[in-house]
């Protein structure tokens, strides 16, 4: 065969073989507009498409809640959408519009997260994919795509294209309907956490209920009782309180010096609360208090702790305007309904930067509790709990509570530690000597940093 006439051969095929591969690609671009076109009965191009914004806590709930509305259609299909990192930036309806001129939105495997549904469990959730039904007669299709800050989408969202916009408005009703009265946070025990990129971008940890006996708790006769009956006790009694006309929205601020007992009062109080949401909230994560009150709204009966709330009584750094954070915090206790059976728990450890605060926004918390140092029988019962794994003796009990005035809970903790910790290392049982050698080593001079750092006046 003549050389060039092979040559040109060659290149033929090669041309045949470009021209089918471009054909095939331009073919798989197309799908997108193809099948939503073929399942809605008319040119999805044409087709109006709404879009349905979704908080990052409530993306599960959605799936769940989407799952649902496509299984009451036993021929629904879930497909996933290609194009590369070009998907993440268009809507449905540009990637519709750019199939048209430049397809490159082929149909694929859906993508998925995990996401959390309780402290120990998980739930794969469709985080970017197509699905396609029949509801209430009418065909529909929904794209659903979880959030992606990196891609400069902060929320997650459904987008809706329906051939019949009826058909589109009565799928979000419904939509709508089950998200209000159904959630995976309802009855947990939540906490909000700051996102990379923004408070619109944080998600929540799911906690586990503290269970704690009134007995673990050493607190002034009649205190944690008092605490307990205005925030989980009217709970218990809202029937009447609603008959009687008096509102449920109640709000207890606890005070006193770190280390006496706050943080440990609140954790007896979730797990008196048995069936209540809980939501938690400390640190930067207090800038979420309106999304925090709009969940306790929700998902009532519901407790709202704000830890260590003097740290917010000046800052303005997440606020929108010239008040504190904290009024920020108020105005949402003021925002709920009367009868909205939610409980907001303060816990400060600086009740002078609170009182000015409180004052201008009378109402939100209408019982204020001390959480005071424990006096010496308290000291004597901390020691005791603290130690009922040790073989201490009563009177080397009460002579360290004695000499140990002016310390808190945390301190007392501490001090069985240490004596244990000293046991351990010269090698022999826990005894009342190495109690007495704790308190020696704490009560000197020198741990008086120490003594300050686990909140003692002394």
């Amino acid at each position: 065969m003549d050389e060039k006439l092979g040559k040109f051969i060659d290149d033929f095929a090669d041309l045949v073989q470009l021209a089918q591969e471009g054909r095939h690609q331009r073919q798989a671009g197309t799908q997108l507009l193809d099948t939503l076109t073929e399942h809605l009965g008319v040119a999805a191009a044409d087709l109006a498409m709404v879009e349905e914004q979704i908080p990052f806590h409530r993306f599960v709930d959605a799936d769940i809640v989407l799952a649902e509305l496509a299984a009451l259609d036993p021929d629904n299909r879930l497909v996933g959408i290609g194009g590369g990192g070009q998907r993440h930036h268009a809507s449905l309806s540009d990637m519709v519009q750019q199939s048209q001129l430049f397809p490159q939105f082929p149909l694929s495997q859906p993508d998925y997260v995990n996401l959390a549904v309780g402290p120990d469990t998980q739930r794969q959730a469709v985080g970017f994919g197509l699905r396609l039904l029949t509801f209430d007669g009418g065909r529909i299709a929904v794209l659903q795509r979880a959030a992606d800050p990196r891609s400069g989408r902060q929320t997650a969202s459904l987008e809706v294209v329906a051939a019949v916009p009826e058909t589109g408005t009565a799928f979000l009703a419904e939509y709508g309907r089950r998200m209000d009265s159904q959630s995976v946070l309802k009855g947990q025990v939540i906490s909000l956490v700051m996102g990379e990129f923004g408070p619109s971008s944080g998600g929540v940890t799911f906690h586990h209920r503290p269970l704690l006996e009134a007995t673990e708790v050493i607190l002034p006769a009649g205190l944690l009782q008092k605490v307990a009956d205005h925030t989980v006790g009217i709970a218990r009694h809202r029937e009447s309180l609603r008959a009687h006309g008096q509102h449920l929205k109640r709000g207890v601020l606890l005070y006193g010096p770190p280390g006496t007992g706050k943080t440990h009062t609140v954790r007896y109080l979730l797990g008196q609360s048995t069936g209540a949401t809980a939501v938690l909230l400390s640190g930067g994560s207090l800038a979420r208090i309106s999304e925090a009150a709009r969940m306790a709204r929700a998902l009532q009966p519901s407790i709202v702790v704000l830890e260590d709330c003097d740290l917010i009584a000046e800052d303005r750094s997440f606020g929108h305007g010239p008040q504190p954070l904290l009024f920020e915090v108020l105005d949402a206790m003021d925002g709920l309904d009367n009868d909205a059976d939610v409980a907001f728990v303060l816990t400060t450890n600086r009740p002078d930067l609170l009182e000015r605060a409180l004052a201008q926004r009378p109402g939100r918390v209408d019982l204020a509790v001390e959480i005071p140092l424990p006096a010496l029988h308290e000291r004597v019962a901390l020691l005791r709990l603290y130690a009922r794994q040790a073989a201490f003796s009563t009177g080397a009990l009460e002579a360290a509570a004695e000499r140990t005035g002016g310390t808190t809970a945390s301190f007392a903790r501490e001090l069985v530690r240490r004596a244990v910790v000293a046991a351990a290392l010269a090698n022999s049982p826990v005894g009342d000597a190495h109690l007495a050698k704790a308190v020696e080593e704490l009560m000197a001079d020198a741990e008086s940093l120490t003594r300050s750092l686990l909140g003692s006046g002394s």
